[in-house]
């Protein structure tokens, strides 16, 4: 991934907290019939061989791109973050060009895929753990009974990526002097669409001055 100084953002931690939040991502692979790739629900965790991390989620069956990640192969994992366009407008300096805010992370690794039914069900759990419990709703994964859920166990294939290069791109305009920063952030609030990305232009923001106070 192309990432200018200014973009770049090497704290492990910190992508790890990132892809937690921009969990939803693509997964990327080459195999004999060229590049594919597949929108999943990621749950990620520290550690790893590598020291980078694991990444894991689920698949089904159906889908042709498994047949890719069981002859092994580096993959890659695209996390996306809040994006907007901005203009010049917002600006104090007016002598540039319009351009993009987003954040992406990267993740290259290799794939260990398990087809045990009990593996799948502990995916499953965590995954349901991770983005249903906070709703607090009736519905238990537990207490679905047998000849619903074993029919879904074998449709699925458990994934697991070990980590071994982690790229963090963040470009929300570091380049600019604080002004032109404030002027994006105070337009970018002014629409409901663009407010995600004014959260975290400004999140950036204090965490970069908690660094430099440390």
């Amino acid at each position: 991934m192309y990432t200018p100084p200014a973009y770049h953002e090497g704290d492990t931690a910190l992508l790890h907290q990132l892809m937690r939040e921009w969990s939803f991502a693509i997964l990327m692979s080459h195999g004999e019939g060229g590049m594919l790739a597949t929108h999943l629900p990621f749950l990620s965790a520290p550690g790893g061989a590598h020291g980078l991390g694991t990444l894991t989620s689920h698949i089904a069956r159906n889908n042709v791109q498994w047949n890719d990640l069981a002859k092994g192969g580096e993959v890659l994992v695209i996390f996306q973050g809040p994006h907007a366009f901005i203009s010049v407008n917002w600006y104090d300096n007016r002598k540039t060009f319009p351009t993009w805010n987003y954040g992406a992370i990267h993740a290259y690794g290799t794939v260990r895929l398990t087809t045990d039914p009990e593996a799948i069900r502990k995916i499953l759990q965590r995954t349901i753990d991770t983005y249903d419990t906070p709703l607090d709703g009736e519905w238990r994964f537990e207490d679905m009974p047998a000849n619903m859920t074993e029919p879904r166990l074998r449709a699925i294939i458990g994934l697991e990526i070990e980590i071994t290069r982690l790229e963090g791109k963040l470009k929300y305009n570091q380049d600019k002097s604080d002004s032109d920063r404030e002027g994006v952030i105070a337009a970018l609030r002014q629409t409901p669409d663009n407010a995600p990305t004014a959260d975290f232009m400004e999140r950036l923001k204090q965490l970069y001055l908690a660094r430099n106070v440390q």
